[in-house]
C-alpha cells in the first residue's frame, strides 16, 4: 500500500484515539467478513496490513496511509457501535476482545520483544514480495499463532466452517486479528483506556462524525 499523505492527522487526543479505535473495529469487521463470506473490503484489508508493517511511521497519519477514509469501514463500524446500532454481536465481541488481548500483551515484555523482532523479518518479506503477498500474510498469521494465540484468553472466530478451513483463510484471519491488536496498541499509546470508553462516548462519536467521507 502506497501512503498518500494528503490530509493532516487530527490534533486532539480524543480524535486520534477514535481513529485508532476505528482501526481496531475495522480489523473486527474484516475478520467477520472473512469468516462469513471468504471476502473482505480490499481497501480496508490493505490498510490493516500496511499499518501492521509500518512500525516506524513518519507521522500518525502514515500508519493508515495518509487519509482517514482508508479506515472508513472501521469508522462506520465504530460509529454504529457508539450509537448502539450494530446488530452483529460478533463484530462487537471481536473488537472489544482485541482490546483485552492488547492489554495482556502490554504486560508481557518478552512477547512484545519477540513480536517486534519477527515483524522486522516480515517487513523484509514485504519489501521483496509486496505487503499483501500471501507469503507475507502467512508470516503474519504464523506470528499471531505463535504469540498472541498462546494466551489463555483467546478470540474464537465464528463463521462458515468450510471457508475457515479453506486455503490461506486461517492465515488471513489471524493476520487480521494481529492488525487489530496493533491498532489497539496505538489506541492505548494515544491515551485510550477502557474506562474512558463510557465517559468519552459522546466525544468519540463527535470525532467520528467530523470525519466526513471525502
Amino acid at each position: 500500500m502506497t501512503p498518500t499523505p494528503i490530509q493532516s492527522a487530527p490534533q486532539s487526543a480524543v480524535a486520534r484515539q477514535a481513529l485508532a479505535l476505528a482501526g481496531v473495529f475495522q480489523a473486527a469487521a474484516v475478520v467477520d467478513e472473512l469468516a462469513r463470506t471468504g471476502q473482505c473490503d480490499e481497501r480496508a484489508w490493505n490498510t490493516l496490513i500496511h499499518a501492521t508493517l509500518e512500525t516506524n511511521p513518519e507521522s500518525f497519519a502514515a500508519i493508515y496511509g495518509g487519509h482517514h477514509n482508508n479506515l472508513r469501514l472501521g469508522i462506520d463500524t465504530l460509529s454504529a457501535v457508539m450509537d448502539r446500532q450494530r446488530n452483529d454481536p460478533a463484530v462487537m465481541r471481536y473488537g472489544f476482545s482485541l482490546v483485552l488481548l492488547m492489554q495482556k500483551l502490554r504486560k508481557d515484555d518478552a512477547m512484545l520483544a519477540s513480536l517486534g523482532e519477527r515483524l522486522g523479518r516480515v517487513q523484509g518479506q514485504a519489501q521483496h514480495f509486496g505487503e499483501t503477498h500471501e507469503n507475507v500474510i502467512a508470516s503474519l498469521g504464523q506470528l499471531y499463532q505463535d504469540t498472541l494465540s498462546t494466551f489463555r484468553y483467546r478470540i474464537v472466530v465464528q463463521g462458515d466452517p468450510s471457508l475457515l478451513q479453506s486455503r490461506m483463510m486461517p492465515e488471513r484471519v489471524r493476520a487480521a486479528l494481529l492488525t487489530g491488536v496493533r491498532f489497539a496498541l496505538l489506541w492505548h499509546q494515544q491515551g485510550g483506556r477502557r474506562w474512558k470508553l463510557l465517559l468519552q462516548r459522546q466525544s468519540i462519536k463527535k470525532s467520528l462524525n467530523a470525519l466526513d467521507d471525502r
